[in-house]
């Protein structure tokens, strides 16, 4: 049993570790077991992961596992959030998508609602880690008229947020949507929600934050 045991964990921990476990209880297998689902889900999330998001994480791969055995499992093992105040890159502008030109020109200024509206993405950080949140804005109000969040940065972000915004205003065609470069703006299924609504596609100058 001792060897079987070893052959089902040996990728989760050496075999000088799990020859000095020794006999184990069922509770101390599912420990383990558990534990190497914590370890993953930590590396995946760069370390972002607190007890209540990794407890729900576990539980949506099948884990029935409460949060204080997560807590314990994490605190026993040295598995913490990871606060990183380093820069998280939001836009990717190295692709092959068909860039739009600059029809807003830095002029933000809007007569009307529905007339210009901008999107963008930025992260935040929160006691369960980062969090990615895209926003569009009516530049007449420079109010928040769709958005959408994700703990990691989905390819369907940028688009939750555009369609939560048409649903909302349902907006005339014509209207300027301005964006940067990012991949997620100049993707297809992205350009291709623009035209079905009939929007203008405007963009930033390549590098430049100022003209969003």
């Amino acid at each position: 049993m001792r060897f079987r045991f070893i052959q089902e964990h040996g990728c989760e921990f050496s075999t000088n570790r799990l020859c000095q476990v020794g006999p184990v209880s069922q509770r101390q297998r599912t420990d383990m077991v558990i534990l190497a689902h914590i370890k993953e889900q930590s590396r995946l999330s760069l370390g972002s992961y607190g007890r209540p998001r990794m407890t729900k994480e576990l539980k949506e791969l099948g884990l029935n596992i409460g949060h204080r055995r997560v807590g314990r499992l994490m605190r026993q093992n040295g598995i913490r959030v990871e606060r990183s105040k380093k820069y998280k890159a939001t836009t990717d502008s190295s692709h092959a998508f068909n860039i739009a030109p600059n029809l807003l020109n830095r002029d933000f200024r809007a007569d009307r609602q529905n007339q210009k509206w901008a999107g963008d993405i930025s992260y935040v950080w929160t006691r369960e880690g980062w969090l990615y949140l895209a926003v569009i804005l009516d530049l007449h109000s420079r109010r928040v008229i769709g958005w959408a969040v994700s703990n990691r940065m989905k390819r369907n972000l940028a688009i939750r947020a555009l369609e939560m915004a048409v649903a909302l205003r349902q907006p005339p065609k014509g209207c300027i949507h301005h964006t940067d470069r990012g991949s997620q703006y100049c993707s297809h299924d992205y350009q291709k929600l623009l035209r079905r609504h009939g929007f203008q596609v405007s963009m930033s100058g390549k590098g430049n934050c100022y003209d969003n």
